[in-house]
């Protein structure tokens, strides 16, 4: 079967997660600490980073970009970057905003000050980085409402990679109790409904040992 190597709360690796359920694929998941830098782990990716797919006979595949685009290629039922010359630049461009923006504004000031630095025994959070990932996040959340103020879904009318690559990153913040919901109902009931979704739901039952994430968490109802 084919595996994934993951690592907690990083959003990357739960967007492969959520395509792979969006196209009904087994796949296992293993766990894989990066900054350990194992020797069998840096053969299949050097850079040493996840996810990593290694399907059935073997091959090796890095970077969630890469591992999606994959996917809907092999499997292409579903559409999930859009059959349209227009419509899959749009999914692209969605998926870069949150991949590299949402990332350096929002998931990296808050998940990765908060939580992957002390799995990494980094030391305290950045004060100052976890205030800037408060007020991005606001801007990034009314963001999504905008985008849904003339479409069912972020790229349009049916869920795709954007609505993956954006619900993953938030449900990374999410598990920490950061997102201000109840000030952006929009981006809320969009949300809701990407937790609703069956692919969906498997991430929202990670559980990292000490660190319980809000009582709402994992409700789709919420």
């Amino acid at each position: 079967m084919r595996t994934l190597f993951h690592m907690w709360l990083d959003p990357f690796s739960r967007k492969a997660r959520v395509v792979l359920g969006e196209k009904g694929l087994e796949f296992t998941l293993r766990l894989e600490a990066t900054w350990e830098r194992r020797e069998a782990f840096l053969a299949l990716n050097p850079a040493c980073t996840v996810p990593v797919l290694v399907e059935e006979d073997g091959t090796a595949l890095s970077g969630s970009s890469v591992i999606c685009e994959y996917l809907d290629e092999a499997h292409p039922d579903p559409p999930l970057i859009g059959e349209g010359v227009l419509d899959r630049a749009e999914v692209r461009r969605l998926v870069l905003w949150f991949d590299r923006k949402f990332q350096a504004e929002v998931t990296k000031n808050l998940v990765g000050e908060k939580m992957i630095k002390r799995l990494r025994g980094g030391g305290e959070p950045d004060s100052a980085a976890v205030r800037a990932g408060h007020a991005n996040l606001h801007v990034h959340l009314s963001y999504i409402a905008y985008l849904l103020e003339h479409r069912d879904w972020l790229a349009g009318d049916r869920p795709t990679l954007a609505d993956m690559a954006a619900a993953a990153h938030l449900s990374s913040v999410d598990y920490l109790g950061d997102v201000p919901w109840s000030d952006h109902p929009a981006a809320k009931d969009w949300y809701a409904r990407m937790k609703s979704r069956p692919s969906f739901r498997p991430i929202l039952n990670d559980l990292i040992p000490g660190a319980p994430p809000p009582k709402h968490y994992a409700d789709p109802d919420f």
